[in-house]
Formats: C-alpha cells, structure tokens, sequence
C-alpha cells in the first residue's frame, strides 16, 4: 500500500488490528519516506530503522496473539530533547551531541509500554531556546508547506515530519509555545497539557516551572489517542500532579459547543504586529464556532504587555540554572587541551552552545546575580501571580478563551529577525505558560501564500479534554485538519 501515510492514528490502529497491514509494513513505509524526503525537510536528527523494525516486530507479535493495547505498532518520532536509551538524545545542541542517554525519559517509556514504534528523534531549536528550528547544530529544518519557510520552534522538528508525513504524530515540548506555534507554521493540531500533566523525568530541561511535554498530530482525535498514552502522574517528577487522567478519546464528543462561552480579550485583536490575514482566518473560525452554538463574549486580559518581560526574565534565569550542569566535565562536549578547569569550562561552553543559548544564559545570570535578584527575577514571580490571576478572573465567566497562536504565518529561513523581533512574536502564547494553563492549536485555514494560520484556545487547569473535544467538533464541521503540503503527497 503506498497511502498508509495517509491513514488517522484511528484507521492505522484498526488496520493493525484487523491484519490489514503489519507493523512492519507500515514502519517500513515510513522509513522509505524519511529515507527519499526527508533530505529536503531536515526533520530528523536521527532515525533509527533497526530498533524501529524490531519494535514493529514485537508489535506484530502482540496483535497476533491478542494482547496488544491500542496503538501497538503505531510508529512516532520523538523530539530530541526526550532521553531514549541507547539512542543519541542532543537537544539540538553541540554540547550534547555525543550524549548517548542510558535511560529512557518518561514519556519514551510510556510510548515503549503501550508498544509505539520510535522512527527516530527529530530536529529543535537548541536547548528548545527559539520560536524557528534555526538554531539547531543541525541545521534549520523546513516547512513542508513552503520549504523556503521556518516550521516554527521550538519543536519545528516535531511539526515537521508530521506535516510531512515523515510520521503519522510526534511528541513535542512548550515552554512558550514551542508546540502551539509550530503546529500552527505547519497546519497541525497541538496540544500543551497543564503544567504537571505529563511528566518531564527525562526531558532535557530548559526552564523547569515553565516546560511541559505533550502530542502534536494532525487532528484532535490524533492527539487525544497520544495524550491517552503519555499523561499520568510520575513519582520520578516531583512536579507531576497525582490527579486521575482522563479518557481523551472517549471524551472528544462529551463537550457541548452549543452553550459554550468563549472568551475573546480585546487586548490580543489590537496587537501592533498582529498579520490582517492571521486575524481574518482566527475570526472566521470563531464564526463557525458560533454558528455551531458557541457564544463569543468579550473579556480584558489586562496583564497583556507583562507577558514578553515577564517570561524573558524568568526563562533565562531557570536556563542559566539548569544549563550550569554542561561544563565539559561529567558528559557532553569537552574542549581539547584545556590549560586549567576554568579554561576548560569557558570554552567548552563557548564553543558548544549557540549564540542564543548564550544570549538567554547572559540574560539570566544577570537576573539572577546579586544587587538585581530582587528588582528583575522577584519582581518577575510577582507579576506571573498577577498573569494567572488575570486568566483565573476571566474564567469566571467564560469556559475557553480563544487567540491567534502566533500574530504571523510562518516566515522565510534566514528572515534575520532581532532576538526583540523573535520574542514578541510569542506574545499570545508565553502567559499560557506562566500561568501553568493547558492550550491547544488548531489548523483554520491559509494566508495568500498558502501558509497555514492556526487558532489557539486556553482553557483552565486539567482542560484537555474539553479542548480536545472542542476542537474535535470544529474539525467535524471543517477540513483545514485535512489539507496536506505538496511533499506530504509525494509517495515513497
């Protein structure tokens, strides 16, 4: 068959099940697909056939003898900032790119157990610090929609290949809308779960109150069949919550659209930057959800022009903490012929992290050094509390609150954008975070360049379902979730 690419997560698993095709089969087609396209996209980092085919094995095993689960044989490629055992995990990064892990993260082991096929691992943004998969020691990845254009950070690699058809979903992380908003670049539906919902246990850190793991696919039903396997609590992660998971699947119709209030704030529709076509799109899917029986109300986010200083004075600083650990001496790189330990930290450090990776541990040094602590990372936590609070009143009188993911469509490689530039372009996206709220993105058509314009809803803590089935309902009733790149079509 050479349109297995073309199957949901749904019909793969039915068509496992029912003997169709094998595992085999179906990774194998995969593998063909990176192995002819992905050249031209740069989504993997590594692939990994061997492991992946003696995956699809014990898989075929499984669903011949009736004990596999759900999505056994189903094969996925995980952002490379997910420890896999035995396999290179390098957060995109020089530093890290002989670091074999000797452990599986918790997310990877989860996939294993229900018996998922890892592809391989796919290209980010160093360190996930990036809103375009430029910054990679790989090489910046493309967007299959125009291959002259960023996917989106920082797990553009993650967005990529799905967007591609290189595999059918992928896991991704967001810290700042690092799976919003390349899921949006790409036509994708992604999800940022609350902050505690999946584990982070051996997801490379970046900043630890602000990092939260979660599926990215084309539909919500792709997404929900994936957060069905991941979400749990994890005694490893002393910040995942002990709270029951829900049946994503199950759930995706149990949210009614007719009745629902949707929160539209004022303040993110004025945004100087905000692309006139990014708008129309985002409000014309809000007009469909209205004609489903949703009622628009509009609300004050009035905490808006904190989020872009807040968060990027707390992210840095966690970074700075959190990356002082790669220092040439326990794994990593390691500079040649140091003349003495500081030598040997200053410049395998310099010579291993990038330019924005060095930015962002500059910025949080000084936030965090002494005579500044209190003016610039106190004050920071302080206004968060006010940003969640903001959300927590809105959501007193609306279910969803709904956004652009990002104020564009995805821009050319090589745009040369200021880091100032980079950073604004994460005003919709950055309070979610700091508020530990879940969101998600949804494909809802195209600017006149045939770039896809995504449209972000928040929802209050532990939400997912109700997002999922929301968007779910939307995509019933649309086939923006449908439509492929040119490169997607191509046949292995």
């Amino acid at each position: 068959m050479t349109d297995l690419h073309r199957l949901s997560i749904r019909e793969m698993a039915e068509g496992l099940k029912s003997a169709q095709f094998s595992s085999r089969e179906l990774t194998q087609h995969y593998l063909d697909r990176i192995a002819k396209l992905d050249d031209r996209v740069n989504s993997y980092v590594t692939v990994t056939p061997e492991y992946a085919l003696a995956q699809a094995d014990a898989a075929d095993n499984l669903l011949k003898n009736g004990t596999a689960g759900t999505l056994a044989g189903v094969p996925l490629a995980h952002k490379d900032i997910f420890c896999t055992q035995g396999i290179k995990t390098s957060a995109g990064s020089k530093m890290l790119d002989n670091f074999i892990s000797p452990y599986d993260a918790t997310v990877v082991a989860k996939a294993k157990a229900a018996g998922l096929v890892t592809l391989g691992k796919v290209n980010m943004d160093e360190f996930a610090m990036g809103s375009t998969s430029e910054s990679s020691f790989y090489g910046a990845t493309k967007n299959p929609w125009n291959l002259e254009h960023v996917p989106g950070g920082s797990s553009g690699g993650s967005a990529a290949v799905v967007a591609a058809d290189l595999a059918p979903f992928a896991t991704g992380t967001d810290t700042g809308g690092s799976i919003r908003q390349p899921a949006s670049f790409c036509g994708l539906t992604g999800l940022k779960p609350t902050y505690g919902r999946v584990s982070r246990f051996g997801m490379i850190a970046f900043a630890s109150s602000l990092d939260q793991g979660g599926p990215m696919a084309r539909s919500a039903e792709d997404c929900a069949f994936l957060m069905n396997t991941i979400a749990g609590h994890d005694a490893k992660d002393s910040t995942s919550i002990n709270k029951e998971v829900d049946d994503y699947v199950a759930n995706l119709n149990a949210t009614a659209v007719k009745g629902l209030r949707i929160g539209i704030p004022k303040q993110y529709f004025n945004v100087q930057g905000l692309d006139a076509e990014v708008k129309a799109r985002v409000e014309e899917s809000l007009k469909t959800l209205e004609n489903m029986g949703a009622i628009l109300v509009e609300i004050d986010l009035n905490m808006t022009e904190a989020y872009v200083p807040t968060y990027y004075l707390i992210a840095p600083a966690e970074a700075s903490s959190n990356l002082s650990r790669y220092d040439g001496v326990r794994y990593g790189y390691r500079c040649e012929n140091p003349k003495d330990i500081l030598d040997l930290h200053k410049r395998s450090r310099s010579e291993a992290f990038g330019a924005e990776v060095q930015r962002r541990i500059l910025i949080g040094t000084y936030a965090l050094s002494a005579g500044y602590y209190d003016a610039y990372y106190v004050k920071a936590q302080k206004v968060r509390r006010l940003i969640q609070q903001d959300f927590l009143t809105a959501f007193e009188n609306v279910d969803v609150i709904a956004a652009p993911s990002a104020p564009t469509t995805a821009y050319k490689i090589g745009a040369n954008l200021s880091p100032t530039e980079m950073y604004l372009g994460d005003i919709y996206t950055l309070a979610v975070n700091l508020a530990g709220l879940p969101a998600i993105n949804a494909p809802v058509g195209f600017d006149k360049d045939s770039l896809p314009v995504g449209l972000q809803l928040i929802g209050n803590y532990w939400s997912e379902s109700q997002l999922l089935s929301i968007v779910h309902q939307y995509q019933q009733n649309t086939d923006w979730h449908t439509k492929r790149a040119t490169i997607a079509e191509e046949n292995a």
